[in-house]
C-alpha cells in the first residue's frame, strides 16, 4: 500500500518579504524615484508643502468655516445657479457658443473704435437695412419672448 507523502507549508514571514521587497525597489524603480524626488523639491521650493502641512494642522477649523458659509441662502442659491449654469452649458452645441464669442468679440472692437459721440438717429435707422442686423434683432427678439414667456406671474393683491 502507499504511503501517504507529508506536505509541509514552510513557514511565510510577511514582514521579511516587505522588507525584501523595499531593499530592492530603489534598484528597480530608481528613475521613478529620482523624478518624485524632483517633484517634492519643486513642490517644496514653492512652499507647497508648507501650505498642504499647514491645511492639515488647521483642517477642522477650515471645514467648520467653509459649512458655515455654505449653509448661507446666498451659497445655496449661489451652488444651485451653478448647476443650471453647468446643464446650461451643456445644452450648447459647441460652435453656437464659438460664433457668440467671435460676434462678442467683434462687436466690443466696433465699439471701441467708434467715435466717442453716438451715432444719430438716421444713422441707426440705416443699420436696419442690413440683412446681417435684422437676423441678429430676430434672434434677441425671440430670446426677450421667450424670456417673457418665462418669467414667473406674480399677482397683484
Amino acid at each position: 500500500m502507499a504511503k501517504p507523502i507529508p506536505f509541509e507549508v514552510p513557514a511565510r514571514d510577511p514582514h521579511l518579504e516587505l522588507q525584501s521587497r523595499l531593499q530592492d525597489a530603489p534598484v528597480e524603480h530608481a528613475e521613478a524615484l529620482l523624478a518624485m524626488y524632483d517633484v517634492l523639491q519643486g513642490l517644496h521650493d514653492r512652499g507647497v508643502l508648507d501650505f498642504v502641512r499647514g491645511g492639515l494642522g488647521a483642517g477642522d477649523k477650515i471645514v467648520e468655516t467653509l459649512v458655515d458659509a455654505t449653509k448661507t441662502p446666498e451659497a445655496i442659491r449661489g451652488l444651485r445657479n451653478l448647476i443650471v449654469m453647468a446643464k446650461l452649458l451643456g445644452t450648447l452645441e459647441p460652435e453656437l457658443l464659438h460664433s457668440f464669442g467671435v460676434a462678442f468679440h467683434e462687436a466690443l472692437t466696433t465699439a471701441k473704435a467708434q467715435e466717442a459721440e453716438p451715432p444719430g438717429m438716421l444713422a441707426i435707422l440705416n443699420q436696419f437695412r442690413g440683412r446681417q442686423f435684422r437676423r441678429g434683432l430676430v434672434l434677441v427678439n425671440g430670446l426677450l419672448e421667450a424670456f417673457g414667456r418665462n418669467l414667473p406671474v406674480q399677482e397683484n393683491p
